[in-house]
């Protein structure tokens, strides 16, 4: 049996439909008990309602399954608590954050999560399926490569509750980069580039994304750098708030903020079966040479839930390695091919 953690959100309600769809055997889980009724009586999985406090209560439900797709964000708040149990009860562990910060504190895990022959592995979805597995092929076609640059856009249709408080959280935040294998602060907004996502071109700003971290795991290059799609209107007001970056860290305006997220909806179905996402990545060597490749794959909430089943199935099915992994480290550069509708090519535009 699989449990999903947080089923109730936004991007949970989609993973439990792929789940559906697949046949598989599922337990709901979460805080909301009225969410998790109304979720079990429409979709017949079984439910259980559990506070990530609770430890007794919690590793009992884990030793009802077999693996975890953790969706309950911000994960920094919530990953490392359902890691440690499912480490200590023999649980394979996956989520869906994309939170750097917390690929690092689950790293830390890997020598016991070795010893206990699980696998660890955050980031089963849009963040950072597709740009984990680009820049592991980038780095099988540059394997001296010292540097990576990684961006991505197309995120049409709104955000999901889930997102808006993770992004809320880094409010006021310094934007990261990995310089010479160690993360490095800079101000938001002050790298920015014009990327060729090979349909378009698009301007695109430095954020503090996933793969500062797991690419750094899964390529060893020590230089890396990640950008999303923002418009000039957004990058101008990003540049301009930077005097209100003490203010925004406080937490009485994160909660305030929070309390409007919770009346934003999420983006509509037809939104991201329509929606495309598009990610390019380039890699060079200290002699200059590079190497360059592009991803065309689904609208990433609908991503998500199409990665972290195939991932799940597969420890399901027994295919894993132990101890702390990116989805690319276990299962290779060509897994996001394996989502239909998903394109890969190479070369500069």
């Amino acid at each position: 049996m699989l449990l999903l953690y947080g089923s109730y959100g936004y991007t949970g309600r989609l993973i439990v439909e792929e789940c559906r769809r697949q046949n598989l055997q599922v337990l709901l889980s979460g805080r909301n008990a009225r969410q998790l009724a109304a979720q079990s009586q429409h979709t017949g999985y079984p439910y259980e309602v559990c506070q990530l406090n609770d430890t007794d209560t919690l590793r009992q439900m884990l030793s009802r399954v077999k693996a975890v797709i953790h969706c309950a964000g911000p994960f920094r708040y919530t990953a490392h608590a359902m890691a440690q149990a499912c480490v200590e009860t023999g649980v394979h562990y996956t989520d869906i954050t994309g939170e750097y910060e917390v690929f690092e504190k689950l790293a830390r895990l890997d020598d016991v999560a070795r010893k206990q022959n699980v696998m660890i592995m955050p980031g089963t979805g849009f963040d950072v399926v597709p740009t984990d597995c680009l820049a592991v092929y980038l780095k099988s076609k540059l394997p001296d490569a010292t540097h990576l640059q990684l961006a991505f856009t197309g995120l049409s249709g709104g955000l999901s509750r889930g997102t808006r408080k993770s992004m809320i959280e880094n409010l006021g935040s310094p934007g990261k980069i990995r310089v010479n294998g160690k993360l490095t602060s800079l101000p938001l907004g002050k790298k920015v580039m014009e990327v060729d996502f090979g349909k378009f071109r698009h301007l695109t700003m430095c954020i503090p994304w996933g793969d500062i971290a797991t690419a750094w795991y899964s390529t060893a290059i020590p230089n890396i750098e990640v950008y999303a799609g923002v418009s000039p209107k957004t990058l101008a007001r990003i540049k301009y708030t930077r005097i209100l970056n003490p203010l925004l860290r406080t937490r009485a305006v994160k909660n305030l903020l929070h309390l409007q997220a919770d009346r934003q909806a999420g983006p509509t179905t037809e939104k991201i079966l329509q929606g495309k996402s598009y990610v390019w990545g380039k890699v060079w060597n200290v002699q200059g040479k590079t190497a360059e490749a592009r991803i065309e794959t689904l609208n990433g909430y609908l991503l998500t839930s199409k990665t972290s089943v195939l991932i799940a199935r597969l420890l399901l099915n027994g295919n894993f390695k132990p101890g702390f992994q990116t989805p690319a480290m276990a299962y290779g550069p060509d897994l996001i091919l394996q989502v239909e509708g998903t394109i890969r090519t190479d070369g500069a535009s």
